[in-house]
């Protein structure tokens, strides 16, 4: 069995969580298996190209004879990673030695895909039926201008940027965790929403599909399905169209949700409708975490706390208000300051002081990021650290107090019970009293009844 356990970190991690029957029917589709091959580590798929034309069963310790001293750790990482995904079949013989053989179905359809070569998964429209498509640069700012608009939403339901009718399917996902609604209130953010307006986009974007295909299956919508359409969208040639009638019902309305983050651009004609994948859709299958894809920075701060932020967008500057005081806003400049007092707001909004900091970091303009010196000056880094520790300095934990033992014995007695458990906070041997969290109360009092 693996041994490495599987957090969906990235698109791949979720199709290796996957129920085995599902895992299965995903590798039908002759795409999926590509964008598996494609996402392994380079040993996995070295091992996948030798074992592909090999039907029988390959045992573990032959594998381990392919393998050099240093490279014991990859292999294992490789093996595990082949299992996950239902790559690689574990088989145990009678002499319970372990073997393994490529899944027949992945097998087979990567086998056609080598000998006849990949076909997409369906045909771009002709130019005389689309007549003018937008261009790559027009596409770029239209997935920009949507995934900021939901970003403003976010931040404040009731003044968008732009009215925005979210699907319910959306709003389902931002209240998974992103909002809190309660009754005749406006939404609210919770902590988890605060600290998710100040991640990467990358990273914002695979919250946002992995939510969204953990959601699916309340929906009524398989989520093997759901996830078979997204990997066969990076596919998809950016900035083609593609006919709507080629797609079932399920993808239609994935489509049509997508579309409200800036994945896919959908347009109409006079007889046909048609969408248009964005750079957003076709890097679904690849590392979420890649940071070349990364925009280009723009805040620039000082050893005084004085921050400065060259951009035109409403959002950096909804953003930035969650942790700096905003003093004025330029056409092309935002002007605030970092203050004890703001930063002490964020903090008790959830967002830490490395959350800060790894946002300025990674935003700072290349004009800083040139230079020899720290993006962000130590002096200010290591004042907002201070300030975040000046809130933590106590820690309030419920507890019970315990005093007038009948004995040193059953006092020690309490004390181990208590440490054993991992609920001892306090102890003083001489006077015999005892602080306990308030998890274990019932626990200790048990214990102190049955040593009577």
């Amino acid at each position: 069995m693996p041994q490495v356990k599987i957090i969906a970190k990235n698109f791949m991690d979720m199709v290796a969580a996957l129920p085995a029957l599902k895992l299965d029917k995903l590798y039908d589709n002759t795409f999926i298996c590509e964008a598996v091959l494609r996402s392994l580590p380079p040993l996995a798929k070295k091992y996948v190209l030798q074992l592909l034309y090999i039907d029988e069963p390959v045992t573990a310790k032959s594998m381990e004879d392919w393998v050099l001293t240093d490279g014991v750790s990859k292999h294992r990482v490789a093996i595990d990673r082949l299992i996950q995904l239902r790559v690689f079949l574990e088989i145990t013989d009678r002499k319970k030695e372990t073997s393994y053989r490529l899944n027949p179905k992945f097998q087979g359809n990567l086998q056609h895909y080598i000998a006849h070569g990949g076909v997409l998964p369906r045909e771009s429209m002709s130019s005389s039926i689309t007549v003018r498509l937008p261009t790559a640069e027009e596409l770029d700012s239209y997935a920009l201008e949507q995934w900021e608009s939901f970003l403003l939403q976010l931040i404040s339901s009731s003044q968008p940027e732009k009215t925005t009718s979210f699907s319910s399917s959306m709003m389902k996902i931002f209240q998974q965790g992103l909002l809190s609604l309660r009754d005749k209130e406006a939404p609210k953010l919770t902590e988890s929403g605060f600290q998710f307006l100040l991640m990467d986009t990358n990273a914002q974007l695979w919250y946002i599909i992995r939510e969204y295909i953990i959601n699916s299956e309340v929906r009524g919508v398989d989520s093997a399905d759901l996830i078979s359409f997204l990997l066969e969208l990076s596919f998809h040639v950016t900035g083609q169209a593609y006919n709507a009638s080629t797609l079932n019902e399920i993808q239609r309305s994935a489509i049509n949700d997508l579309a409200e983050l800036g994945l896919i651009k959908l347009q109409q004609g006079r007889k046909d409708n048609w969408f248009i994948p964005t750079k957003l859709a076709t890097n679904l299958s690849v590392s979420l975490s890649d940071s070349s894809s990364r925009k280009q920075g723009f805040v620039v701060v000082e050893t005084n706390f004085r921050l400065y932020a060259y951009s035109t967008s409403k959002l950096h500057c909804e953003i930035l208000r969650l942790f700096a005081r905003v003093e004025y806003q330029l056409p092309n400049l935002i002007v605030g300051a970092i203050t004890k007092e703001s930063l002490y707001t964020a903090f008790e909004n959830g967002i830490t002081s490395e959350q800060i900091i790894s946002f300025l970091q990674q935003n700072a303009h290349p004009r800083v990021c040139d230079r020899a010196a720290p993006s962000v000056p130590e002096n200010v880094t290591d004042q907002i650290r201070l300030w975040e520790s000046d809130l933590n300095r106590v820690e309030v934990t419920p507890a019970n107090f315990y005093d007038e033992f009948p004995s040193k014995d059953v006092f020690e007695g309490a004390c181990d019970y208590a440490r054993d458990n991992g609920g001892l906070l306090w102890e003083d041997s001489k006077r015999m009293r005892l602080v306990v969290k308030a998890e274990i109360h019932t626990l200790m009092r048990d214990y102190l009844h049955r040593q009577k």
